[in-house]
């Protein structure tokens, strides 16, 4: 980001007398109409442009705020600390009411952080309020499951969105897993009464061995 204090010569405690000062005196050194060598004039243009700028930003009380707050904070350089920053920001857009760019954000997020559970639960829960998208927030919970398969929460909000579906069989075993988890949790308990019970375990495969193809001898 263009430093547009040190273009202006000034410190950042420079009050807007001093930034108007400083923008004349070099305005009045660096105006393209002093030079008549072609070179030397765009050299001026871009240097007029530049403290032009600086001074649109710094003279302007709410512009000046901005910049500072934009330059005071920190640059973002690995993955993580962009998802983080991005994951911020959609939480700060969805207590805005703004959806749409709180799922922007949380895709960002995810892009640059793939393998952290609560991107994808954050993603759901949103996404799970959009009738049409309710089939892309149950793959989020299920994407999160798969990352971190010990939360309890997730397996009982995944459950409760397939439920409100009518997709009961998806539902009990997603509360299977929760109760394998948590077996005395009556949340647990309810939803798998109104999923239709608990899942029946499937068959045991045959083994492959001689015992396993033809049955014990008797």
């Amino acid at each position: 980001m263009t430093d547009h204090y040190a273009a202006l010569g000034v410190a950042r405690t420079a009050s807007s007398a001093e930034i108007r000062q400083a923008y004349l005196r070099l305005a009045r050194h660096h105006h393209p109409d002093r030079f008549q060598d072609p070179a030397e004039r765009a050299r001026a243009e871009q240097q007029f442009q530049a403290i032009s700028e600086a001074f649109n930003t710094l003279s302007n009380e709410e512009r000046r705020r901005q910049y500072d707050a934009q330059v005071s904070q920190p640059k973002l350089e690995t993955p993580e600390e962009m998802a983080q920053d991005a994951f911020a920001r959609a939480r700060a857009k969805l207590e805005a009411r703004d959806h749409a760019a709180a799922v922007d954000l949380l895709n960002i997020a995810i892009h640059h952080v793939p393998g952290e559970a609560s991107y994808h639960v954050a993603l759901g829960r949103i996404l799970a309020r959009t009738v049409d998208r309710v089939r892309e927030a149950a793959q989020c919970f299920e994407r999160a499951l798969e990352i971190d398969p010990s939360s309890v929460p997730v397996h009982l909000e995944l459950a409760r969105l397939l439920l409100e579906q009518g997709l009961k069989l998806r539902a009990r075993k997603a509360l299977e897993g929760a109760r394998k988890l948590a077996p005395a949790n009556p949340e647990v308990t309810r939803l798998l009464a109104e999923a239709g019970g608990p899942v029946e375990p499937e068959p045991k495969k045959p083994t492959g061995s001689l015992g396993g193809l033809f049955g014990r001898r008797r």
